[in-house]
């Protein structure tokens, strides 16, 4: 009877487990339709933003008639439904960053000793470069990165993106920087919970601010953490005008409003290739 009930308690678990694997499948399924021409594009953002923006300070002034007790218990539901999946997504994300960073680091540990190594021979300075960025909801953190450049690489030009042939570049750095090996040590802002495996590329304070001034809604991409990976990164190059910026950040907005596992791993999928094949590096 005890090995029935058992049984049967096994069975009830497994159902349940599989109904909300279905349902989050679903869910991403549906949101997904990822990389639209129509949905990057300024208009959609604009409108989307506006609208958003005018559901949180509650100016809708259209008046519709009042619904039904099944339509609000209906709603209800659904609204209560799609909560748990973005809470389970939020869990489930922040778990598989912290297995990941670890398992990344043990796995790529002859790697990361290699490039320590290469760094230390080829130039002066440390190994390791850490600057500050500004993550989720505006706290600032300090990132960690393979240094690539030389010391005081901005001490006559001041914060400035890297260039094409930049001469402040190291012999190795340029390698370093194709294959993204840099970005690497960041596995140990994702462990501290400052950074994730996929969100928009954290961006320095005074590009924040200049950026802010001249792009609106160019905070909203600050409503979640940053990430190594994002979709900005693997579908445009480097940033190199104010318009890259502008279109990045669509693509960013686009990520923080279909995020899901289906396009957590679909971004995962893309990285593997620019980092094979060099893209976007700079």
């Amino acid at each position: 009877m005890k090995n029935k009930n058992c049984k049967t308690k096994k069975l009830l678990i497994i159902a349940i487990l599989l109904g909300l694997a279905v349902l989050n499948v679903g869910t991403a399924w549906a949101t997904l339709s990822f990389v639209k021409a129509d949905e990057i594009s300024p208009e959609f953002v604009q409108v989307h933003d506006s609208e958003f923006m005018s559901a949180l300070k509650g100016n809708a002034k259209s008046r519709a008639s009042e619904p039904g007790s099944l339509v609000l218990f209906g709603g209800g539901f659904l609204g209560m439904v799609i909560g748990f999946v973005r809470r389970l997504y939020v869990f489930v994300k922040r778990a598989f960053d912290c297995v990941a960073a670890i398992l990344g680091t043990i796995i790529l540990s002859p790697l990361l000793l290699l490039t320590a190594m290469v760094v230390k021979l080829t130039s002066k300075g440390p190994i390791f470069y850490s600057q500050t960025r500004v993550g989720q909801d505006g706290h600032h953190f300090n990132m960690y990165k393979f240094r690539t450049m030389k010391v005081d690489a901005e001490k006559d030009t001041g914060p400035v993106w890297a260039a094409a042939n930049d001469n402040r570049i190291t012999p190795v750095g340029g390698f370093l920087r194709k294959m993204h090996i840099d970005e690497l040590p960041q596995l140990f802002n994702i462990v501290r919970g400052e950074m994730s495996l996929i969100g928009p590329r954290p961006e320095r304070p005074v590009f924040v601010e200049k950026f802010k001034e001249e792009i609106p809604n160019y905070e909203q991409r600050l409503a979640v953490k940053p990430g190594i990976t994002g979709l900005a990164q693997v579908w445009h190059r480097y940033d190199e005008t104010i318009e890259d910026v502008k279109k990045k950040l669509r693509y960013d907005l686009l990520y923080i409003r279909r995020m899901c596992f289906w396009a957590d791993f679909s971004i995962l999928l893309r990285t593997v290739r620019v980092v094979v094949t060099g893209e976007g590096a700079r």
